[in-house]
This record gives C-alpha cells, structure tokens and sequence, in this order.
C-alpha cells in the first residue's frame, strides 16, 4: 500500500515527461504527434507546451516522494490529461499518433485516479 500511490505517481510522471523532447525542435514534434510544425509561431507555442508537460512530470515526482504536494499534483495531473481526452473527444478526426497520446493519457488518467483512490481512502486499499 505504501508503495502503491508512489508508483502510480511515477508512472504518470513518466508518461507526462514523454512530451519534454519536442522542446528540441519540430523533427522532435513531428515524432510525438505525427505532424509538421512548420510555422514558427506554432513551434513556439508547441515547445512551451513541451516545457509545461516537464514541470508536471517533476511536479508529479516530487507529489511521489513528498506527501504534501499530492493535492496539488492531482488536480494538477487530472486537469492535464482530461482536457488533452476531451479536446481531442470533442474535435475528433485525430491521427494515429494522436490516438496514442489519447491510451497513454487515459493510462496516466486510471494512474492518478487509483493514487487519489489510495491517498483519500487508505482503508480501502489496504492488504491487512
């Protein structure tokens, strides 16, 4: 039990942490979700994207090591996947590539859904 919300924050962490390589640039973008960013002010924006996908995967690391920053890092990771699930939902006609980002946020959503689970009810989770 003690191990249980760690790991699923670490797994979540891990799975927002995958984005961080498209701040390397466009060929890097291009890879993650299967489209060209050819325009410049785009990259930007998709860069600093990159960048903001980092601080919640360090964010969630640091929920997994230090208690009190788990409220924080659950909203924090619930909000960042289940918009990126009902924007893609919601427009639809989205690529492969995209359609993976989609398994892996649902992954990274059941991950800190069974972490808030373990953290709130304890009683519920445990083995004893």
């Amino acid at each position: 039990m003690q191990r249980l919300i760690p790991a699923m924050l670490i797994i979540a962490a891990l799975i927002h942490l995958i984005p961080v390589t498209g701040v390397l640039g466009g060929s890097h973008l291009a890879q993650l979700y299967g489209v060209r960013i050819d325009e410049p002010n785009l990259l930007i924006l998709m860069q600093h994207r990159a960048v903001m996908f980092g601080v919640f995967g360090l964010l969630l690391i640091a929920a997994a090591l230090i208690p009190a920053y788990r409220p924080l890092a659950f909203v924090a990771g619930l909000v960042s996947v289940t918009s990126f699930l009902v924007v893609a939902w919601s427009v639809g006609n989205y690529n492969l590539s995209l359609g993976r980002v989609m398994i892996a946020d649902l992954a990274a959503t059941a991950c800190l859904l069974t972490a808030l689970a373990a953290d709130y009810w304890p009683s519920r989770f445990s083995t004893a």
